[in-house]
């Protein structure tokens, strides 16, 4: 039972609370609805999730914030709206719409600062927990959790309204929503709160989503490129993890299982963006991803080096900077990969790939003990078993 929970959780929860919030115009309370709905559904489904699982959430949501509102209505002693006293029908899954876009808009507006705007519709639309969400602002859980409360105030407070925006307000707005999206992806394509190499869910939701963007926004170059950038990752989702679990390096997988198609979509998108000479943060990680893509031979590291510094000039992290570290390694060697990583040690001290990175870097310039014990602080952060088994792998090999 719990299994069909969290099935339906993740199936569902998204698209269930952006319609559910249009049809309330109350993002916190059509959250509260929707956990109800999910807590009655614990009790109800002793026996397995009925057939129409969507459906079934849905209706029991909307009388819980049916329910809800007319307290309310109780409360302040005036009346409502006439559909409040409707009892809600039951819905049927297949005519359910999808708002999941309307319901990303209304997070992102400009109203909320953009890091409000990225939480929010981290834990809205992925449905993340405060705690996952925390751990990629690298802040605290309950600075997270006092974030998510103010950004749900201003919404309430300001009367935003849940809409699509056009015109000259679409584009002033894509940005916020486009960062969203690539985040909900990262989410699908290294889980931080799931065992798991891959939420393929998770995935699959930030591609529709994408591809809606680009429908919207067709002339937008980032929206594209986003697209782009996503799809080239994802093709390699078969080929990312061995029989048992273990995490594969890209050098070590088996590029026959790489969705072929995908790769080729991927890569037409992104030399039609760069025909018209497009070139931002999102064009510039989708060909780094296309370079790795290329099944017919292995990736020009120097190559990747130099977009990595493009990226970092104009997109400033220190995961960028690792990644760039990384690549200057394999393309220029690792004396060099060191020295650009020095100076994002201590903010990535948390970070257990950072410490992987910088061992495989000590290792390569014959600091064997420094380097083993690098991987081996990587192994300790780790709580994954695919990652574990790769690192203990690793430290079996250095030995």
């Amino acid at each position: 039972m719990q299994a069909a929970l969290a099935e339906a959780y993740r199936a569902h929860w998204a698209r269930l609370l952006a319609l559910l919030t249009k049809q309330f115009g109350d993002l916190d309370l059509a959250e509260e609805a929707l956990q109800e709905a999910f807590a009655a559904a614990s009790r109800a489904w002793v026996q397995g999730p009925p057939e129409n699982a969507a459906g079934w959430l849905m209706t029991a949501a909307r009388r819980k914030g049916l329910d809800t509102l007319r307290r309310r209505a109780a409360r302040e002693r005036r009346h409502r709206q006439a559909w409040l006293d409707a009892e809600p029908r039951d819905e049927d899954d297949a005519m359910l719409p999808d708002e999941r876009l309307g319901l990303i808009f209304m997070c992102c507006h400009p109203a909320l600062s953009r890091e409000a705007q990225v939480a929010l519709t981290l834990r809205a639309v992925a449905g993340l927990s405060t705690e996952t969400i925390a751990r990629l602002f690298l802040v605290p859980v309950p600075t997270m959790a006092a974030r998510l409360t103010r950004a749900k105030d201003k919404i309430r407070a300001a009367r935003i309204p849940f809409r699509e925006p056009e015109g000259e307000e679409l584009v002033e707005r894509i940005a916020g929503a486009l960062a969203v999206i690539y985040l909900i992806f990262t989410e699908g394509y290294a889980p931080r709160e799931e065992d798991a190499v891959v939420r393929q869910d998770l995935c699959e939701q930030a591609l529709r989503l994408g591809r809606a963007m680009v429908d919207v926004a067709p002339r937008s170059g980032e929206a594209r490129a986003l697209l782009a950038l996503m799809m080239l990752q994802h093709a390699r989702r078969a080929a990312r993890a061995d029989a048992n679990g273990m995490v594969l390096r890209l050098a070590d997988q088996d590029r026959k299982l790489w969705a072929r198609d995908e790769i080729a979509e991927g890569l037409a998108m992104l030399e039609a963006i760069e025909g018209e000479g497009f070139c931002g943060p999102y064009h510039l990680q989708a060909a780094i991803a296309a370079e790795h893509a290329r099944a017919d031979r292995p990736a020009d590291w120097r190559v990747v080096a130099g977009l990595y510094a493009q990226l970092e000039a104009v997109q400033p992290s220190p995961f960028v900077r690792l990644n760039r570290a990384v690549a200057v390694m394999e393309g220029f060697g690792a004396a060099r990969g060191l020295e650009l990583l020095a100076d994002v040690e201590a903010q990535l001290a948390g970070h257990g790939p950072m410490h992987l990175a910088r061992g495989e870097m000590l290792l390569r310039i014959g600091e064997r003990q420094a380097g083993k014990l690098a991987i081996e602080r990587a192994l300790e952060m780790s709580g994954k078993a695919g990652e574990r088994r790769y690192l203990a792998q690793r430290l079996r090999e250095i030995g």
